[in-house]
């Protein structure tokens, strides 16, 4: 059960991001949640996470997700996944990436689960060789 709310969240925060709804990205977050927005770039707390997902949003966004792993300690969950992400700049090229993300969520006293470090850059140091 815990493991479908997590990976719900997860899913609403994509499908957010594909639909260009920055409440609904803001609302997946903790208060002064943080996003690896690229490999050493981050972003904490509501104003920051804005900007940095406007940004990304300007290449409107498709991320489909493959597969999730869920491993669970209490209130804390860490969610493991590939994607895609399809896109396009402004120009009108095509972009297409693909990775692994790592999140760091925490069960809400309200029992809500929501993300507090959203890194879709976990295999940048794989590639780094």
């Amino acid at each position: 059960m815990e493991n479908a709310q997590i990976n719900a969240v997860i899913e609403a925060n994509n499908a957010a991001v594909g639909a260009g709804d920055m409440d609904a990205i803001i609302a997946t977050f903790e208060e002064n949640g943080v996003l690896v927005g690229q490999p050493g770039m981050t972003a904490q707390g509501s104003p920051a996470l804005r900007e940095a997902f406007a940004g990304f949003m300007a290449i409107n966004p498709q991320i489909t997700v493959h597969s999730h792993e869920v491993i669970q300690a209490g209130n804390i969950a860490l969610h493991s996944s590939t994607w895609t992400m399809r896109g396009q700049t402004p120009d009108g090229h095509s972009i297409e990436e693909n990775g692994f993300s790592t999140v760091v969520l925490r069960r809400q006293s309200n029992g809500e689960w929501l993300m507090v470090i959203d890194n879709p850059f976990g295999n940048h140091l794989v590639e780094q060789g």
